[in-house]
């Protein structure tokens, strides 16, 4: 039997923090992965061009090690490296971790916490940077996870950690950013509250279009002698008048959820009505809640393509819709093309604009159906 899992999400009412039970366990997650962070084309600007400013901005160097914590493929340390920066990246999944050796990127494969940033400082000595982008929400004990970048940053070291805002998540209906693998959800307020029990301090913050909406947050040791910033008041500002801090803001978001289904199910099945063959674009986790969620299987949708090999020839979970290479598009020739990955929709739509040569249209699900010639 295909094991299927309870998907429900949680509020603290003491420090807000969005988090779900955990019923599957990182290892069974993230020691073989599926997700290369090197076929997303936005992902890998979006990379070089933090490296660039991040070097420029604190001055990095030779003389510097940069650590990236979930480093996957090598996707970004790759640009540090290319700069003459020392580098180390720590992933969790050896097959991930192989094709970043490749790439000439040192990388242990472990998980990360006190243990290994005790053993990396023995080896490696303490980081000037500590990266962390899209990891934390995959990170089950939050407290030892942070207690051991504590431990790794040199004294005037830095911290930049990139999440999905979940202001974001809740003002865009972004129900499908929820999944098995993202244990947390945060608010700038539940990262700062977070850091500070570990004697870390968010002294920056900035606002992301990745991911549907992200924050860049830098953070230091509370010693540190680093000035807050303006946008970072800001920021603290914009959560507290949006309502995070009230229980009503939450289950709202709940019911808005139900309401994005209903009009993509009236969407999609007005479609096959008319007798039109719909595909998918991707298989990210946040195409398999939707999907799982919405009860949509190969009675709307008769496959889905994926730039990844390692993904092509397999099937989604649950809902058991095969996955194809790209070119299959050109075979089959679908009358829509339904964008799973939608926070990279521009990328996706530039890559198979040839869809348009037949009358093909794109579906953009999230906040809410919409199509696009």
């Amino acid at each position: 039997m295909e094991p299927f899992f309870p998907l429900q999400v949680y509020v603290c009412r003491d420090c807000k923090l969005v988090q779900l039970d955990q019923y599957v366990s990182p290892d069974h997650i993230f020691t073989e992965y599926a997700y290369f962070s090197s076929y997303s084309d936005t992902w890998l600007s979006h990379s070089r061009s933090y490296a660039e400013m991040i070097i420029q901005r604190f001055a990095l160097g030779s003389h510097s090690l940069v650590v990236e914590l979930a480093s996957n493929d090598g996707y970004l340390l790759q640009y540090f490296a290319q700069r003459g920066v020392p580098v180390l990246g720590i992933e969790p999944a050896a097959n991930v971790a192989r094709a970043a050796v490749e790439k000439g990127i040192p990388t242990t494969v472990k998980f990360f916490g006190v243990k290994t940033a005790e053993e990396e400082i023995a080896i490696s000595g303490p980081a000037d940077l500590l990266i962390g982008n899209n990891v934390l929400a995959q990170v089950p004990d939050l407290h030892d996870f942070v207690e051991g970048m504590r431990l790794l940053l040199k004294a005037d070291g830095l911290i930049t950690m990139e999440f999905p805002h979940v202001m974001r998540l809740l003002e865009s209906n972004q129900f499908d950013t929820i999944y098995h693998e993202h244990f947390s959800y945060f608010s700038l307020a539940v990262v700062e509250r977070l850091f500070s029990e570990h004697g870390l301090r968010v002294f920056d913050a900035e606002e992301l279009p990745t991911h549907g909406g992200s924050l860049r947050i830098y953070a230091c040791h509370r010693a540190d002698s680093k000035l807050a910033t303006y946008r970072l008041e800001k920021l603290r500002t914009e959560e507290g008048i949006f309502g995070l801090d009230h229980m009503e803001c939450y289950r709202s978001f709940a019911e808005r959820v139900k309401e994005t289904k209903w009009k993509l199910l009236d969407f999609m099945i007005q479609v096959k009505r008319e007798g039109k063959r719909i595909a998918g674009y991707g298989a990210p986790g946040k195409g398999n809640t939707l999907l799982n969620y919405c009860g949509i299987r190969t009675d709307f949708l008769d496959y889905v393509v994926d730039r990844n090999p390692y993904k092509q020839g397999k099937f989604l979970p649950g809902t058991h819709i095969p996955i194809h290479r790209p070119d299959k598009l050109l075979e089959t020739r679908p009358d829509h093309v339904l964008i799973l990955p939608w926070n990279v929709k521009a990328e996706i739509m530039s890559q198979i604009s040839y869809i348009r040569e037949w009358g093909g249209q794109f579906i953009v699900p999230i906040p809410e159906v919409r199509v696009c010639s």
